[in-house]
């Protein structure tokens, strides 16, 4: 294949490669957006200068004196797409942040009852983009002390507002433990009286969704609120009583995972000492990993099998019933040599050895020596996993 000359006002004098977003600074350079605000994130956080990479002149480090160049993006666009046959890969149109005004408009109608739902619609929709420079624009204008006092509200008035869904879930991805969030929450102990409301409140509209993400801000509050952990206690289980009852439709199951509850319910579990929490939480998780979406987020998050091993044998029957449950869904239908190889390393399959010799019920011993079975060739060398537990019980 003959090779393309790139022409050189499309590479970025920092990367060298062909600059996706190209941004130029006031020194009238063209960078890269992503490694020109490396540069500047990385030069020494006292400075409020640093040096231009090319003219060597002093540069600001506000990243927002940075100026889109569309007329060379489109350039470059049009380029790739012209040589697209020659291997030259498509260069998207990138999505720019919203500027602070714009934003700090949207969340001050917040604060109006005429405008406050389709502000909310608005935030959530620049939230659930993933965009981390819109989320950060929104906690600098004060998102959070927004959504506190829209939230509040609903319970003073004892209402389920329209917007009650947007401003739990914008709470929750925006949130982070800053001073200023964690005073606010402090000052504000009617949230937590207000999740818990919520929690338990009797709805007919978007009662999952709603109730899974009141679940999750009661876990971003709670963590900075210590002295309500017995309201958190008796909430949480509340919730998680509502999500297992959900659980059995699946268009319900998918709108618990898509919420992100998978990893929420797993941090929860990290953290937990009490044993009915436990058990509620393996029941959800067993629920929602019979979905291959919802083995995906478990298998996603670092502390999921090992924590579910950890409780195996050492909270109740239920749990365990459940912990092989999930073993069982993974080992069927998301056994790659990766995971397999993680469930022998953070003790799974010590686990399901011990379950076979444990005072438990037959069939969990069954379950846990078909799992064993299926994949011994995998496990055989192990020296936590005897031949003789693969041939005990040769009926099975």
């Amino acid at each position: 294949m003959e090779e393309v000359e790139i022409p050189q006002y499309f590479l970025c004098p920092i990367s060298l490669m062909i600059m996706k977003d190209p941004v130029t600074t006031v020194t009238g350079i063209t960078y890269d957006r992503e490694s020109i605000e490396m540069w500047l994130l990385t030069a020494e956080e006292e400075a409020m200068t640093t040096t231009c990479p090319v003219t060597k002149q002093n540069l600001p480090r506000d990243i927002e004196l940075l100026t889109p160049n569309h007329m060379l993006r489109r350039i470059i666009q049009a380029w790739c797409i012209a040589n697209a046959s020659m291997g030259i890969d498509r260069i998207p149109t990138p999505k720019y942040p919203l500027n602070k005004s714009h934003i700090l408009r949207l969340v001050r109608q917040v604060n109006n009852d005429k405008l406050c739902v389709e502000a909310l619609r608005k935030i959530d929709v620049l939230v659930i983009e993933n965009n981390e420079k819109n989320k950060k624009c929104l906690e600098e204008v004060g998102a959070i002390k927004a959504m506190v006092t829209f939230i509040v509200k609903s319970y003073k008035e004892r209402k389920l507002i329209n917007g009650l869904e947007e401003a739990l879930r914008i709470f929750h991805l925006v949130w982070s433990s800053t001073i200023e969030n964690i005073q606010l929450v402090k000052e504000n102990r009617d949230i937590i009286e207000a999740i818990s409301w919520i929690l338990k409140s009797d709805m007919t509209k978007n009662q999952v969704v709603i109730k899974t993400q009141a679940m999750m801000v009661l876990k971003n509050v709670t963590e900075v609120s210590k002295s309500e952990h017995h309201i958190s206690q008796q909430a949480t289980k509340g919730a998680l009583q509502v999500l297992i009852h959900a659980c059995p439709w699946g268009r319900n199951k998918h709108k618990i995972i898509e919420s992100g509850a998978i990893f929420e319910l797993i941090e929860l579990e990290l953290g937990n000492t009490e044993k009915r929490v436990s058990e509620l939480v393996l029941c959800v998780l067993a629920h929602l990993c019979t979905l291959a979406d919802g083995r995906a987020e478990f298998l996603k998050h670092a502390g999921g099998l090992s924590v579910v091993a950890k409780r195996t044998l050492r909270v109740s029957s239920s749990t365990d019933d459940c912990a092989i449950q999930i073993f069982g869904s993974i080992s069927r239908c998301s056994a790659t040599k990766e995971v397999l190889m993680e469930m022998l390393r953070v003790g799974v399959v010590s686990k399901l050895c011990m379950v076979i010799q444990a005072s438990c019920g037959e069939y969990l011993k069954k379950k846990a020596m078909e799992i064993l079975k299926t994949h011994s060739n995998v496990w055989s060398n192990s020296p936590c996993i005897q031949v003789y537990l693969l041939t005990r019980y040769p009926g099975q």
